[in-house]
């Protein structure tokens, strides 16, 4: 497999723009996996909703959505680049914005699942015992629901791998900056003779997603085993 410094750049552009989605979407997500199992509240299946639309949307729909609201004229893209400096559209964060919008549903479900299937008498009993919220959070829930929160955030990193539409349409495909693994791909099916380039590139998209995969599942088989499930 011969690739160019071009193509390893957009594998490692695809590695770093998937590593700070999950980054930041990890801590939302378990905040509102957290509202969603524990909370009742009006506007709860609204809410749900919400967070799960990203998977039933057209990923170019997403991106489209995105651009609204974060491109340089729209109401949080334009509070960004006025008071912060910050744009997004057509940038590295652009696109690691957009990949995380597109994984976070994965997160949230996989959080909240694990959640769910915590004891909630483990937590009544600490209660008893003087545990505060925060406490009873932090020592006992979240530990309890660490493989779903590992696991969904490994799940995440490597969907993160091959999300394509709502990138290139909110991110655009610049060389070096916004252009990851599955749009050199796309690329280098547009030029005549492409084909070899992006079968050497899926066959690296292909490893990636089979090892992603086969560490979220020794992942949630290792935790499960200590936590004595």
């Amino acid at each position: 497999m011969n690739l160019s410094p071009d193509e390893w750049q957009a594998i490692w552009l695809t590695l770093g723009v998937a590593a700070r989605a999950v980054g930041c979407g990890l801590p939302l997500a378990v905040l509102t996996a957290w509202v969603l199992a524990r909370c009742r509240f009006p506007g709860r299946s609204l809410l749900n909703a919400l967070v799960h639309l990203p998977m039933v949307l057209p990923p170019v729909v997403t991106g489209w959505l995105l651009l609204i609201l974060f491109g340089v004229r729209g109401p949080v893209g334009a509070l960004l680049s006025d008071w912060l400096g910050i744009r997004l559209v057509f940038t590295t964060a652009g696109a690691a914005l957009a990949a995380g919008v597109m994984t976070f549903p994965i997160m949230v479900r996989s959080v909240r699942l694990s959640l769910e299937a915590v004891d909630q008498g483990l937590e009544q009993a600490a209660r008893t015992l003087g545990a505060g919220p925060l406490d009873r959070l932090l020592n006992l829930t979240l530990p309890l629901a660490s493989p779903g929160i590992l696991v969904g955030a490994v799940m995440a990193y490597a969907t993160c791998l091959g999300e394509f539409g709502a990138v290139i349409t909110f991110a655009g495909s610049i060389p070096g900056q916004t252009q990851t693994l599955p749009l050199a791909i796309f690329s280098a099916l547009q030029v005549p003779g492409g084909e070899t380039k992006a079968a050497e590139l899926s066959i690296v998209s292909l490893t990636l997603a089979v090892i992603g995969l086969m560490i979220a599942e020794w992942m949630n088989k290792r935790l499960n085993m200590m936590l004595g499930r």
